[in-house]
């Protein structure tokens, strides 16, 4: 009987164990791949920040002559993309189809309205609102010291804003808060108590900019939780040659081998009540699969049909394979 060295017998041990821990360290690892590239949470979702109404008393001297609502509503825009989660649509362009629509009567935009908008743009969330509050108050009392009364006084600078977050498929006001906040100081220490702001620099320094700055990461801060709710979801801009174009690409989360499915509306559901569109009932037509993610700079997405004969339209939806 022929006898395997042992030093051989252990090398092969060692070969097996080497693979084994391989194909482990692959099993372990792809998941984890699939889960950064193609998971819904790696996706931009589309967010609209419409102007906010103004109904405080307070006239401001914004630096770049804007009104207050203007100015917070930019600045929740600024925090939104720095966060590098959402794709935030042009305000430029809201305003835009509010005009052309018609739709801002008075200045207000009403929920219903900007849901139209929204859809219009592609946005899965609309932000709007009204700020009820902002700038500085006053408070002088008189105390008793060593027989004399001496003025005591505080100032308190305040921003408070009704929030209201918008699902642009149903109409319906899916969040409404009151976020509010104030600092007070001694009037002693106070400076900067005016409402004119020369530039950025001098409103982020001043009470009532901090105590804004303070309102607009709340304002965020729902908007993320709330987002945590929303399907992710793109159009089809068109087909042709068999390339099917989708308005949304790499810049948004969009990988190469993504699967979606192409949805076509149908039928709209309107509230008999409240005449509110609640959505539609949508018709599944076929699926894609993402072949080149970086069309137009990232922007677009182009796709096949993963089976011969779909007839995709402009305006038809993608939505995530479940």
């Amino acid at each position: 009987m022929k006898h395997t060295p042992i030093a051989t017998t252990s090398a092969c041990i060692s070969k097996i164990w080497q693979v084994g821990l391989l194909l482990l360290l692959a099993l372990c690892v792809t998941p984890m791949a699939y889960g950064q590239d193609k998971s819904p949470t790696a996706l931009k979702k589309r967010i609209a920040i419409f102007k906010l109404d103004d109904k405080t008393d307070q006239r401001v001297g914004w630096w770049d002559q804007k009104s207050i609502g203007d100015g917070i509503a930019d600045m929740i825009v600024t925090e939104l993309v720095k966060s590098g989660k959402y794709k935030v649509l042009e305000r430029q362009n809201i305003n835009q189809l509010l005009k052309e629509q018609n739709l801002a009567k008075d200045g207000i935009v009403r929920a219903e309205s900007a849901a139209k908008v929204g859809q219009m743009l592609g946005a899965e969330l609309i932000v709007t609102g009204a700020i009820t509050e902002f700038g500085y108050r006053k408070s002088d009392t008189n105390v008793g010291a060593l027989g004399k009364r001496v003025g005591v006084g505080t100032q308190s600078a305040v921003c408070a804003i009704d929030l209201r977050l918008v699902n642009s498929t149903t109409g319906e006001i899916a969040s409404a808060d009151n976020i509010r906040r104030s600092k007070t100081t001694p009037s002693g220490s106070f400076s900067g108590k005016n409402l004119e702001f020369s530039n950025q620099q001098s409103f982020d320094e001043s009470l009532v900019g901090k105590v804004s700055r303070q309102v607009v990461e709340d304002v965020v801060d729902k908007i993320n939780k709330q987002m945590e709710n929303v399907s992710w979801s793109a159009k089809i801009i068109m087909e042709k040659g068999g390339q099917i174009f989708l308005n949304s690409g790499a810049n948004d989360g969009v990988t190469a081998g993504m699967r979606l499915k192409v949805y076509r509306q149908g039928e709209a559901l309107v509230d008999p009540d409240t005449g509110l569109t609640l959505g539609s009932v949508d018709e599944e037509i076929g699926e894609i699969e993402v072949e080149n993610p970086k069309h137009s700079d990232g922007k677009v997405s182009i796709c096949r049909s993963t089976r011969p004969g779909l007839k995709v339209a402009k305006g038809d939806v993608a939505r995530l394979k479940q």
